[in-house]
């Protein structure tokens, strides 16, 4: 399917706010009334749509995230029937790329939603959009973001709130990973060390495989972390077969601008800790880590973390993104802070503000309860009971203690 839209009309926009109250406004006017938009669907992109998406990811450094390539995109799109992606034109060249999801009410929301921990309309320098009639163009009345880069100036308007989104700046380092450690995180280096190396003692000599390609340790890695939502009364991504589908695909993508990533540490023949996540050529993206329950005062969680930024320095990543969110291993790793932002573009209609009036609510209370550290431990106590509850009354199930995501 393919459809396409015109965005030649100059019409004002429909919010009633001038575009041509200053120079710079009259520019980005013209620009947009300039774009034609067309409408894809991700697994269906033709080759020269991808590379055109892939020189926009190389241009800028605010996207070269692998949540934000075509391959993420097109994963997703594999499963969710109402993925599309706009495809911004100038003079006959694709110059821009918003991935999103649609459902039969106009309802979008960015792609991946839940599981993306980066999300933008992917652009050339220099190329800005008229939000409401690229809304139109996608036949939405709401699209809805939670991890918007901060550069999108066009939907700076409709962002209700932004988020610290923790990074960590790689360098390679002389010597092998212990001289790494200890140059790195002088502070955290000797309690470390000494926790792998009484692990090494107790199990077998330590190993660390940056990229494993044993899917019998990705099926193990879901079954930790499904154990792990259970009993801190999360939601179960890996109950839902089309993400364990999902990234079962994406443990297969090979690709320069998008890689499924999966790490192991093993002590002896014994798996201690995984992860599995996206990476770019620059970007590497900490998506899920889950490690053995009954390893937990090993602090297997934080040696995944930091073997890996080790690995993936040496393999020329300069940037590990931790994503969005308040923890205690993400304040010891990071180096800076990105801001993502949170909220809504709509165009004036009921389902969108039937939309607002429903979510804007929900995010606002979560928002507040993470925000204050006197409720989100109380609401983290009450999660955790209640999963402990539920798993105990499972047969067969295991304790497991919080991961790292």
């Amino acid at each position: 399917m393919r459809s396409r839209q015109s965005a030649r009309s100059g019409q004002s926009d429909p919010s009633g706010r001038s575009r041509s109250g200053s120079a710079e406004g009259t520019v980005e006017a013209a620009r947009s009334a300039a774009t034609d938009i067309t409408v894809h669907r991700p697994q269906e992109l033709s080759p020269s749509l991808i590379q055109a998406w892939h020189r926009a990811m190389e241009e800028s450094p605010h996207y070269a995230n692998p949540f934000l390539a075509p391959e993420f995109a097109a994963g997703v799109g594999r499963h969710r029937g109402g993925a599309r992606v706009a495809v911004l034109h100038e003079h006959g060249e694709p110059v821009g790329f918003l991935p999103y999801e649609r459902n039969a009410f106009g309802v979008g929301r960015a792609i991946g939603l839940g599981l993306s921990d980066c999300q933008a309309l992917v652009h050339r320098p220099g190329v800005t959009w008229d939000t409401q009639r690229l809304l139109k163009a996608c036949g939405l009345s709401v699209f809805e973001f939670d991890h918007l880069v901060e550069e999108q100036r066009p939907f700076g308007r409709y962002v209700t709130g932004t988020f610290a989104s923790p990074v960590l700046d790689l360098k390679v380092g002389e010597g092998g990973y212990a001289e790494w450690l200890r140059g790195a995180y002088p502070g955290l280096a000797k309690t470390t060390l000494k926790k792998e190396r009484r692990l090494g003692r107790d199990l077998g000599e330590m190993r660390f495989v940056f990229d494993e390609r044993d899917p019998r340790m990705l099926r193990r890695l879901m079954e930790w972390k499904s154990a792990q939502y259970r009993r801190t009364g999360r939601m179960d991504r890996f109950a839902r077969p089309w993400i364990v589908d999902l990234v079962d695909h994406f443990f297969h993508v090979r690709e320069e601008h998008f890689t499924g990533m999966l790490s192991v540490v093993y002590a002896g023949d014994r798996p201690v800790a995984a992860h599995f996540g996206p990476a770019s050529r620059t970007v590497f993206a900490a998506w899920f880590t889950a490690y053995d329950p009954e390893l937990r005062y090993y602090s297997p969680g934080l040696i995944m973390h930091l073997r890996m930024a080790e690995a993936a320095g040496r393999q020329g990543v300069r940037l590990m993104d931790m994503g969005r969110g308040d923890k205690e291993y993400k304040d010891w790793l990071k180096t800076r802070e990105l801001r993502v932002g949170e909220g809504f573009a709509t165009r004036p209609s009921p389902v969108a503000a039937a939309h607002r009036m429903w979510r804007r609510p929900v995010r606002g209370l979560r928002n507040t309860v993470l925000a204050h550290p006197r409720l989100r431990e109380p609401a983290d106590r009450l999660l955790r009971t209640a999963g402990a509850l539920r798993t105990s009354a499972r047969p067969g199930t295991t304790r497991t203690d919080p991961g790292a995501r």
